[in-house]
């Protein structure tokens, strides 16, 4: 299973966000720019996490984004899961279904690996993620001229 760069991107920024001193904020041009990304699908997916209740935004000249209060406890698996959507590993029901989908063992295996894979996600906590050895990385990508 693969995560779409959107989630990949989620789980960055919020680990990002969560080393930062509390009051501190960032930007969204500052994250994107850290993370190597553009600043136009930084911003996308800052809307999607605030969304969802994890990242806070301000606006103004003292504005910027923080990680929401009790988003450090949040389940990495909750987050995957808000993010991916509901689909299967296996598109089986497309434009041009696969005949064998109705009674296939391998549909079946595959769901259950994704939920495997989930399962693993769903007890590690955004802290629990950006915790060291990780912490000190994202503190050193935010040492630089941007922020």
């Amino acid at each position: 299973m693969q995560l779409t760069r959107f989630t990949d991107l989620a789980l960055r920024i919020v680990m990002r966000l969560s080393v930062l001193d509390e009051g501190e904020s960032s930007t969204t041009v500052a994250l994107a720019e850290q993370l190597h990304v553009r600043p136009t699908h930084a911003a996308k997916v800052v809307t999607a996490l605030g969304r969802l209740g994890v990242v806070e935004t301000r606006r103004g000249r003292t504005g910027g984004l923080s990680l929401a209060a009790s988003a450090r406890d949040t389940s990495v698996g909750w987050i995957v899961r808000e993010l991916e959507g509901p689909g299967e590993v296996v598109e089986c029901d497309g434009a041009e279904p696969c005949p064998l989908r109705t009674d296939c063992r391998l549909r079946r295996a595959l769901r259950e690996a994704q939920e495997a894979f989930y399962a693993t996600l769903d007890p590690l906590t955004i802290g629990d993620v950006a915790a060291a050895p990780t912490r000190t990385l994202l503190l050193s990508i935010g040492s630089g001229p941007s922020d």
